[in-house]
């Protein structure tokens, strides 16, 4: 029973996630992320690895979350298994190296990134900033230095790669409506060496809650997903009926006091 009111905060959690996926198309990570370091923090959870442990779970869930986007853009016709295939290689070893990595990293440190990732998306969107399509996409080696790239960027920030996987995927001349689902189907193997990287190279620390695997804490990681996988379809619902162009906007600004939080609570 203690386990109790700490999951349904993270059930509340994912339910939050779920719908603001489906109603702005947002990455989890973006609100999963922040969210368990201040949740992990008021537990009093080890705070050289507060941060790791938000990274991981967020990853962890994002295995699951993926799934059902990627049936529902696959079933459209909007994934292009032809791109999956050819970066996924590099993906996955871009998001086993930036786990390690971020291992071997400060807390503070990936905060700041993560501070300085959200600042980014919130500008973005504000903004509505686009690349414009001005190439074609890459042969297969500048694919998997792409993936790659995405790949360890995405371990730094807990997310699955859709923050950069669609600019890119826009910016080589792919179509919209394939870029979306593309990236869906990518968010899946992102996750999958994410979590991966993220528990192995927890295992060897001692001192971590329990119950965890690695870095992923599992009552944060169960409440997570089994909200979020219910509550995104009516989220999809509701940026039919709601202005989401001004919810973005408003979002945007949620993210910027959100990063502000977390770099005042470093000074």
């Amino acid at each position: 029973m203690q386990f109790l009111p700490e999951l349904i905060s993270y059930l509340l959690l994912g339910a939050g996630t779920g719908i603001l996926a489906g109603l702005l198309g947002v990455g989890g990570g973006t609100v999963i992320v922040p969210a368990l370091v201040f949740i992990f923090a008021a537990h009093g959870f080890p705070s050289e690895y507060v941060q790791h442990m938000a990274l991981a779970t967020s990853m962890a869930s994002i295995l699951f979350t993926s799934i059902s986007s990627l049936r529902a853009h696959h079933a459209r016709g909007a994934v292009d298994w032809a791109i999956v295939r050819r970066i996924t290689p590099g993906i996955m070893l871009g998001t086993l190296l930036g786990a390690w990595l971020a291992a071997q990293m400060s807390s503070q440190l990936l905060k700041m990134i993560f501070i300085g990732f959200a600042y980014f998306v919130a500008v973005q969107m504000l903004l509505n900033l686009k690349p414009k399509a001005s190439r074609q996409l890459p042969q297969t080696p500048g694919l998997l230095s792409a993936g790659g790239a995405i790949g360890v960027f995405s371990s730094f920030v807990g997310i699955g790669g859709g923050t950069l996987s669609v600019p890119f995927m826009t910016w080589c001349n792919v179509q919209l409506h394939t870029v979306i689902g593309t990236s869906a189907a990518l968010g899946f193997p992102i996750a999958l060496a994410g979590t991966a990287g993220f528990v192995v190279n927890g295992l060897r620390i001692e001192s971590l809650p329990s119950p965890s695997v690695g870095f992923v804490y599992l009552p944060a990681l169960i409440g997570i997903a089994v909200a979020s996988v219910f509550t995104a379809p009516l989220g999809a619902r509701m940026a039919h009926a709601l202005p989401v162009t001004k919810l973005k906007k408003l979002f945007a600004l949620m993210l910027i006091a959100v990063g502000t939080k977390m770099l005042t609570g470093m000074l």
